[in-house]
């Protein structure tokens, strides 16, 4: 009776992922059916454009009629938002090979409220590469990513960042400056200690693996280091398993002191020499602080040979006109 009821469980097992697959790959040609036509759909309304008949303007006369009869003659999904979009993603992507299949309508709805074709190309991209949910693409978006990533470069940066998305290959491509912590729910001014920070950040782990980015796998919080007969810790332990290396964290509730820098410094030498194994590459340590002071750093980092990168945080969602205005004079210089 047990070989039975276990053959017969092997049996509901693979009935069931046959099921599941099926599904999955049925949902998959659904999408690319469904944002096949809704391309064919942008392109009807830009050719109706060209011909002089309207301009199709988000208020536009054309949007309104096209949402009732559409709607009336063919059910949900007309709204005139619905068809905005629909002859933007023509408008964005005139060649229909160059439309991603691994991208759902909603994902595509959500990439074109972009307002430029670097940043529509960048999300697309780096959707694909990352496998981000629709709710995952809405919060890098609300975060400003691509902004934040592409004053970090140069002018010919920002535009492979739009090619090709956001590729780890050096420890500087880590950072994120300012890193965008606004999930944890503090306060713009609060008083608060590291310890709390840190116990934020592990409660919201999820979403900050994802400001991270691609590659982090957490190890450790606190971690212990006994040097000489005396205790260390680091607050937070990673390996990034692209880079192959140890990413230490040190967390600084307000600026980052030459002290902090000479202490992660430490912290990496000890790393180099007590944890890392054949096929580790050297480690990396980020201090993350409210804020640094450039000249200071400068000077407190000359002469290390340990890869060491400052960042800053903020808890709040950083100013989108102003990135936009040093973005703008960053790709016109």
């Amino acid at each position: 009776m047990d070989l039975h009821k276990q053959s017969y469980e092997n049996l509901i097992a693979g009935i069931g992922n046959l099921l599941v697959t099926a599904r999955e790959q049925a949902a998959s040609q659904i999408n690319i059916i469904l944002v096949q036509t809704y391309w064919e759909i942008g392109r009807y309304i830009v050719e109706y454009e060209q011909k002089g008949n309207e301009k199709a303007e988000y208020g536009s006369q054309l949007f309104e009629r096209l949402s009732k009869d559409l709607t009336q003659t063919y059910g949900r999904g007309f709204g005139r938002s619905n068809l905005f979009y629909i002859r933007k993603l023509y408008l964005s992507f005139p060649i229909y090979g160059t439309v991603s299949h691994k991208l759902s309508w909603s994902h595509y709805y959500e990439i074109l409220k972009s307002d430029s074709d670097l940043e529509i190309g960048f999300y697309v991209k780096q959707s694909e590469k990352e496998k981000w949910s629709v709710r995952e693409l809405k919060r890098q978006m609300k975060s400003l990513l691509f902004h934040r990533l592409a004053l970090s470069t140069d002018k010919e940066g920002v535009l492979k960042l739009a090619n090709e998305g956001h590729e780890i290959q050096q420890p500087e491509d880590l950072l994120k400056d300012p890193f965008v912590l606004e999930f944890l729910n503090i306060p713009q001014q609060p008083q608060y200690l590291e310890s709390e920070l840190e116990e934020k950040l592990i409660n919201n782990l999820q979403h900050f693996l994802l400001e991270l980015g691609k590659g982090f796998a957490f190890i450790a919080r606190q971690y212990r280091m006994t040097i000489s007969g005396r205790h260390f810790h680091l607050d937070l332990l990673f390996y990034h398993r692209i880079l192959k290396c140890f990413v230490l964290i040190d967390l600084k509730r307000g600026e980052i002191d030459h002290t902090d820098i000479a202490q992660i410094n430490l912290y990496l030498n000890y790393f180099k020499k007590e944890e890392a194994t054949e096929g580790d590459n050297e480690p990396v340590g980020i201090v993350l602080g409210a804020y640094k002071d450039h000249v200071l750093v400068e000077y407190a980092t000359t002469g290390i040979t340990n890869k060491i990168l400052l960042a800053k945080y903020q808890l709040y969602l950083p100013d989108k006109g102003q990135l936009e205005t040093a973005l703008n004079k960053l790709l016109d210089a």
